[in-house]
């Protein structure tokens, strides 16, 4: 015979069993949501569409931070290079560099258009003309007067509305690298993009791994690829920081996101990455 106060025990037992269920249920979901997916992208934004707390203004001609006539502003949540408060340009090149880094191995994404008209005084190669600057010197050892910094220039190129010109293009300010497998001096290297005339959006991708090489994709097209980039005394360009040109003709940014392809590569780590190329040992966490 069972005894009574044991088979009260025992449904006791199950009921509380049976309401447990549900909440481990509901608390393992939670815990399996939470973790971190190895393979999920984890983008950042580097432009936050607000203002520009996150950059460092330098201006041909002017010290650091100073962002001479308002040149560089935040207008309906767009990163916008103007030229309104000039009475002429004075080759006033202007660079904005983002505060994070240095970067030596991520991909980049970048959506820009130019508007408006050039500014007085502008250089005519510059019309419709900007560009992402990476792997650059650091911008606090740039000279007062120092027109671009030293990097690799991922070219921005606006259509004049009547001839073929590719944007996507390679410029070497105070840098080489390898084309075609043959080392090159060469200062500008086309892509072989389409051509985008007026004001339409165009999103700019930039896949570079160190010095060993980059490629340059527009809206989704791969337009051109180079390797072995170094500076002019031919020591490899590993890495630096990344800015965004004023060259003396209207633009918008209204994007500018990066993904870090360098970090823990550990695949026991909780913070490992399986899209990463580079590994950063002392960035694991266990």
């Amino acid at each position: 015979m069972v005894n009574p106060e044991f088979k009260q025990n025992a449904l006791k037992t199950i009921l509380l069993c049976a309401l447990a269920a549900p909440v481990l249920a509901v608390l393992t979901s939670c815990a399996s949501s939470t973790a971190k997916d190895p393979n999920k992208e984890e983008w950042i934004e580097l432009f936050n569409g607000k203002d520009l707390s996150n950059w460092t203004v330098k201006i041909s001609g002017f010290e650091l931070n100073d962002n001479a006539f308002n040149t560089f502003r935040v207008e309906d949540g767009m990163m916008k290079m103007r030229y309104d408060q000039y009475k002429e340009f004075n080759n006033h090149f202007g660079h904005i560099f983002y505060n994070g880094g240095p970067y030596s191995h991520y991909r980049m994404k970048v959506e820009y258009r130019f508007v408006g008209e050039q500014v007085k005084g502008g250089p005519g190669w510059a019309l419709r003309n900007n560009g992402i600057m990476y792997h650059t010197q650091d911008p606090k050892t740039m000279g007062l007067k120092q027109d671009f910094p030293g990097s690799i220039e991922y070219q921005l190129l606006g259509g004049d509305g009547v001839n073929p010109r590719p944007t996507g293009n390679l410029c070497t300010p105070a840098t080489h690298v390898v084309f075609n497998g043959k080392f090159t001096e060469d200062h500008i290297i086309n892509s072989n993009s389409d051509t985008y005339h007026g004001d339409q959006w165009v999103t700019a991708e930039l896949v570079v791994h160190g010095s060993e090489k980059a490629v340059h994709i527009i809206n989704g097209k791969k337009v051109l690829e180079y390797t072995d980039l170094q500076w002019d005394n031919r020591t490899p360009n590993t890495g630096g920081y990344i800015a965004l040109q004023a060259e003396s003709h209207p633009t918008d940014f209204r994007r500018v996101t990066l993904l870090n392809l360098e970090g823990c590569m550990d695949k026991k780590a909780k913070n490992f990455k399986s899209y990463f190329v580079k590994n950063k040992q002392d960035a694991c966490q266990y």
